[in-house]
């Protein structure tokens, strides 16, 4: 039995429902298919690799960031990981817990704290990955290489003018 609320028909209901306001549907639509993009590849590797592992989605991402820093500022990992610090706390805490991440106080500001994977951590990540990525390939493989180029390009597109965009609002706020 087909979805009633897929895409499509997501696509359409939405087209109908505000038809009359003076819209970019076109700008809607990929923003929709982004979210729903990213939203249907996270649950899927969360449920085939993550899972089996006792990891979520955010607490991969955590690791994969700090495994591919070596060590990293608790602020930086927050915002590489695109979480809050509020966030971050937690998360760090459950990985403690499973003895696959460390947290040190940086010498001369207690404020600041590095956050570093223990072996056990690193050792995690190297047979991890390879799953994850794995699904990863299994995700695309229905795109060409050319085709998946184009989706490369097409959203480091999106994330370059979000980060323009960004970098104005500070420099505007600096001012």
């Amino acid at each position: 039995m087909p979805n009633e609320y897929a895409l499509v028909a997501t696509e359409r209901a939405m087209r109908q429902h505000i038809a009359q306001l003076n819209l970019d549907f076109e700008a809607a639509h990929v923003i929709s298919s982004v979210y729903r993009a990213a939203n249907a590849v996270r649950s899927r590797v969360t449920a085939e690799v993550l899972r089996p592992y006792g990891l979520t989605w955010t607490g991969f991402v955590v690791m994969w960031v700090v495994w591919i820093w070596d060590t990293i500022e608790s602020r930086h990992a927050a915002d590489a990981a695109a979480i809050s610090k509020a966030t971050l706390t937690g998360v760090v805490r459950t990985l403690e817990g499973h003895g696959w991440m460390l947290r040190t106080e940086k010498a001369g500001d207690r404020r600041k704290v590095e956050l570093s994977l223990t072996p056990a951590g690193i050792a995690l990540m190297q047979e991890l990955y390879p799953k994850f990525n794995q699904e990863e390939s299994r995700v695309v493989s229905g795109l060409s290489t050319r085709r998946r180029r184009e989706v490369i390009n097409s959203l480091r597109g999106i994330i370059i003018a979000i980060e323009a965009m960004d970098n104005d609002e500070d420099h505007d706020e600096a001012s």
